[in-house]
């Protein structure tokens, strides 16, 4: 057996004003991780890999199933590819490139939007890996939620219902339909659900979700929408589809953001408004973080638990740079919200 990695995630800082006491949670950590959150990143972070089971269509992905350290061998040993991961205790491999996941991550819980999956930044050392996953750079794992609502459709499977851009624009107006025919999941989601998607994407420029097709800015020629021909359906609206839009099964009135690693690099004056686009209010406790301007220095003391993300990025040093683009990002956000007169709405449950 191959011996257990040590977690790289720090429990034993003091606590500041943000952190509170875990019992039974090995230590203190800021106050908007959830013990469940913890409780999967340890996993995450030091859980042994007893499986592999590749994604489709989806290159250098790999679903592992996990063992937590001190569990007995016999209890957790995979009936099957597929049987492992029911308990929880499955976790993606991603691409190196996609470390920033990591940061989204951190960036939802710091925001209390809560829609994303734990995950961290991890070096891996198993011999069940391929090669190119064990030779020492860090990649983000990301916790696999087992009851996932996937679409039966084997081209549409990355979206727990079908909605169009149209549908989507006609579901955000105040007094507009609340369903989408033939598409429950879909309809069980309510418009404040919209509004934190609509904020996090922006934050982080994610275009995959609400436009694809990048036709909220002119995309450079190397972008995958522009190489796959998808830019030049941005002259009917009525061929755009949304992707990723996903609920779980447990949850379904609650989106669940995937794929979040958004684009770091893209420049302030190509920022993708047409994100925002229909949305009329947005979450006031986030809201209210991002006009603290405690937005940084409140990422900064999150992501110092990640100390594989921490170390691999340079430390504080290394991470300002692209927290300043979040913030610039965010002043830039409120800015749009004060010109348009938006509102921001109370979480009865976050």
């Amino acid at each position: 057996m191959s011996p257990v990695p040590p977690s790289h995630l720090r429990w034993d800082q003091a606590p500041s004003q943000n952190r509170r006491h875990r019992r039974g949670v090995a230590g203190d950590a800021p106050s908007w991780l959830s013990d469940d959150d913890l409780q999967k990143m340890r996993l995450l972070a030091s859980g042994q890999v007893i499986s592999k089971t590749r994604i489709p269509a989806h290159g250098q992905v790999l679903r592992v199933g996990l063992q937590a350290v001190g569990d007995a061998e016999g209890d957790t040993l995979p009936a099957g590819p597929e049987e492992d991961c029911q308990d929880g205790r499955c976790g993606l491999i991603k691409r190196p490139g996609d470390l920033y996941e990591v940061l989204a991550f951190h960036l939802d819980r710091v925001l209390g939007l809560n829609r994303s999956l734990p995950a961290v930044a991890r070096r891996f050392t198993s011999h069940l890996l391929p090669y190119s996953y064990t030779d020492g750079s860090p990649r983000p794992i990301i916790w696999w939620a087992p009851d996932l609502q996937h679409l039966e459709d084997t081209n549409n499977d990355q979206n727990s219902c079908a909605l169009g851009w149209l549908q989507y624009q006609e579901m955000l107006q105040p007094h507009g339909p609340m369903w989408v025919a033939g598409d429950t999941p879909c309809s069980s989601i309510p418009r404040g659900e919209w509004s934190r998607l609509a904020l996090f994407d922006f934050l982080l420029q994610v275009h995959d979700r609400l436009d694809r097709y990048c036709c909220g800015f002119q995309p450079d020629p190397s972008e995958p929408c522009v190489e796959e021909m998808l830019h030049e359906k941005c002259r009917n609206p009525a061929e755009l589809v949304l992707v990723h839009i996903l609920v779980r099964r447990s949850m379904p009135s609650r989106l669940v953001f995937i794929d979040n690693a958004g684009k770091p690099q893209h420049p302030e004056e190509k920022l993708n408004f047409r994100l925002l686009q229909g949305i009329d209010s947005f979450p006031a406790a986030a809201v209210s973080r991002l006009r603290s301007g405690r937005l940084q220095s409140l990422l900064l003391e999150s992501l110092h638990l990640d100390q594989e993300l921490w170390d691999s990025q340079g430390g504080t040093k290394g991470l300002r740079p692209l927290l300043q683009t979040i913030d610039r990002r965010a002043q830039v956000l409120l800015q749009y919200i004060q010109e348009h007169n938006l509102t921001v709405f109370r979480d009865s449950l976050s």
